[in-house]
């Protein structure tokens, strides 16, 4: 369809002129109707005259006919006896159960047009509009997870503008990127209740969307798939607190956190996990404590309550609506510093031993191969998926349970070794703290003068986990998964807050979204369309019973703490290299870092490629370089607990680039696209 500009121009005034009410929950088109005419007289629209006049007429004829415009929207006219100044009204009712239009299609969009007789109305042509932007996945998810009418007015101005340029000056910002962080004009706590009340129509149905094949299989790929990273991340703590914090606090924290967020949380597709930057964070905060002299869980305790007031007091304030002024600039840098963490922390651990003597033990060598091995499976099994070999589902499944086939078969090598010694995962011998402290942290061992002093490190503490968090749940909404449940960025990080408050108290470590789980857990819940330039998303099953299952199942995996002891922490340690050079796939700043050495009559057809100069992009590139080198070193300088800081600093320095490049330049660079769609938008 083409969209002429008067007709485009025409929706606009109505959509300006009209009402919007977000998620009513109406089962059917009778109650539909009743809500926004109860809405409408609420706002001032209606008077309760016509109200009653508009009652007497349903009551007489009926609700009359819901007409199915196409893309899911719906229109149905009510008619009543006119006095004077009468005229018509019109509102814009989102549905998220969707009610039936006379040819029985299910729309969630209605228009509602309320006029007396005789008096004109808009006509189904310059409604249709609105169908033809839901078609279109570019705008249709932030249409879904709007949360307010001002973002459904911004998000059809954008479609407006993109559709009436001409298609070489269509720019990737015309786009709405990250559509569900809600506006800055709501009071105190309303983000969050529009959160709650958003999402409350969809809880019920949220546990029975999982009652499929497709959750079935989720939930077995990603048991292994949490809880390998949780082991991983526990054996990395234990090593960097001298055993305050191991595996069975990390698997503890998983198992209540899942749960905790997989029922209460605005965006379950999210799942929390211990993630790099935090767990390098808590080990900067463990030398902290010891150069301060504070016993570390009762100084960890005030720091995390005080984190915890601090994420409560943001979720109520609609602080995530900033993360909008996070671009791919920022994302790519801080993408790249997990997978620098990762990839140092292992080698460091892997070769540290080696290097250090001259002639290395039988110990020490089988530790290096069997954490080359972990590395070289999961690689190699991650790849099966691109291969020619075997049916598309056994290599999906090699695939994904790479992992967890890679720490299964260099245990067993580990274990056909014995009497050969090697360091383990320190795990005890039935279920308590890894160093045997009672499991409540006492806050009184901690002196008094860090009660009220660990607040400007819970400060450091809260930018980071509110980015870690942020970032993450905007990846995982991000239209490309046309998710149409919509968001909940306040709701998720009151949750996230509780759950730091409890951590805080029994000494587990801190949770935050993680981000390849995460979209792990998205794609093993979609369908994908596969064309001749990649894929695309064409529906995901949202549902909470997947990770709620999913983490019920890891805190069970507590109960085989003697199979956890026999994980060689060479295993680990090889799993984290997999994890860092895993994570650099798909990195635009690293792909652009190749072509420093790349011929450049070989560089590849990519959008930035294709319309930016040269110079441009390797100084684009260069600035990113110097910022991720300066993190790093902050990171590993004395005052590392800084870092999180310097994180945040990267969205003035990118919003400082206007001044360097071009508005042109930035959209093609700073362009959320992803690599696999490169051709095929350039086809639209």
């Amino acid at each position: 369809m083409t969209l002429r500009a008067s007709t485009g121009i025409g929706l606009q005034k109505r959509l300006h002129d009209s009402e919007i009410f977000l998620d009513l929950a109406a089962s059917d088109l009778q109650e539909l109707i009743q809500q926004a005419l109860d809405e409408l007289v609420d706002c001032g629209k209606l008077h309760a005259r016509q109200r009653g006049a508009i009652q007497a007429t349903l009551d007489e004829r009926g609700e009359g006919e819901l007409r199915d415009l196409g893309g899911g929207v719906g229109v149905i006219r009510v008619r009543f006896e006119a006095q004077n100044g009468d005229t018509d009204r019109c509102a814009l009712v989102r549905v998220p159960e969707g009610v039936r239009a006379s040819d029985h299609e299910k729309v969630h969009y209605v228009w509602l047009v309320v006029a007396p007789y005789g008096a004109a109305t808009p006509s189904n042509e310059e409604l249709e509009p609105f169908g033809w932007m839901l078609h279109d996945e570019r705008f249709s998810a932030s249409i879904i997870g709007a949360n307010d009418p001002m973002q459904v007015l911004a998000t059809y101005q954008l479609y407006l503008e993109y559709v009436e340029a001409p298609p070489d000056q269509r720019r990737p910002s015309m786009v709405p990127t990250y559509p569900s962080v809600a506006p800055a004009d709501v009071g105190f706590g309303a983000g969050l209740m529009a959160d709650i009340r958003r999402k409350r129509p969809f809880y019920v149905g949220d546990f029975t969307d999982g009652l499929n094949s497709k959750g079935l299989a989720t939930i077995l790929f990603l048991f292994f798939a949490c809880l390998a990273p949780s082991i991983a991340f526990g054996g990395l703590l234990a090593f960097l607190t001298d055993g305050e914090i191991g595996t069975v606090e990390a698997i503890l924290a998983t198992a209540i956190g899942g749960v905790t967020y997989a029922l209460f949380a605005g965006q379950p597709l999210t799942l929390l996990g211990s993630t790099g930057p935090v767990t390098i964070f808590i080990a900067l905060l463990y030398i902290l404590c010891k150069q301060l002299g504070v016993p570390f869980l009762p100084g960890l305790f005030w720091i995390g309550t005080w984190t915890a007031v601090m994420m409560m007091v943001l979720a109520l304030t609609n602080a995530s609506r900033y993360i909008r002024y996070f671009t791919r600039f920022t994302d790519e840098i801080f993408a790249a510093l997990i997978s620098a963490i990762f990839i140092t922390e292992a080698l460091r651990d892997i070769l540290g031993d080696i290097l250090g003597e001259e002639v290395p033990t039988t110990g020490e060598l089988l530790a290096l191969v069997l954490a080359l091995g972990t590395y070289v499976i999961a690689q190699q099994l991650s790849r099966v998926r691109q291969k020619p070999l075997l049916t598309q589902t056994a290599r999906e499944f090699l695939a994904d349970f790479g992992p967890a086939i890679a720490i299964t078969l260099m245990t067993a090598a580990a274990w056909a070794m014995r009497p050969i010694e090697l360091d383990h995962l320190a795990v005890p011998d039935q279920f308590a703290t890894t160093s045997g402290r009672p499991w409540l942290v006492s806050p009184t061992d901690a002196p008094v003068w860090f009660w009220i002093a660990s607040v400007p490190i819970a400060g450091l503490a809260t930018v980071l986990l509110f980015l870690d968090q942020n970032i993450t749940v905007r990846i995982v909404n991000s239209p490309h998964h046309r998710l149409k449940k919509g968001a909940g960025y306040n709701l998720d990080m009151a949750v996230i807050s509780v759950l730091v408050a409890v951590c805080a108290a029994f000494g587990l470590p801190w949770l935050v979204a993680a981000t390849v789980r995460s979209l792990n857990h998205v794609r093993a819940l979609a369908t994908v369309r596969h064309h001749a330039h990649g894929e695309h998303i064409i529906s995901v099953e949202e549902n909470r019973l997947t990770p709620l299952v999913v983490h019920l199942l890891i805190g069970g995996s507590l109960l085989f703490l003697g199979l956890l002891r026999e994980i060689p922490m060479s295993v680990v340690f090889g799993l984290f290299l997999f994890m860092g050079i895993a994570s650099l796939r798909g990195n635009q700043f690293v792909d652009r870092l190749k072509l420093w050495v790349t011929d450049p009559t070989l560089y590849p057809p990519t959008h930035y490629v294709r319309r930016v100069s040269r110079t441009v992009l390797h100084t684009f590139t260069l600035i990113q370089v110097a910022c991720l080198i300066f993190l790093w070193t902050v990171k590993e300088s004395s005052f590392g607990v800084l870092f999180p800081l310097c994180i945040a600093m990267l969205v003035p320095i990118r919003r400082g680039l206007d001044r360097l490049f071009s508005q042109k330049d930035l959209a093609f660079l700073d362009a959320d696209e992803e690599p696999e769609e490169e051709q095929y938008r350039e086809m639209d």
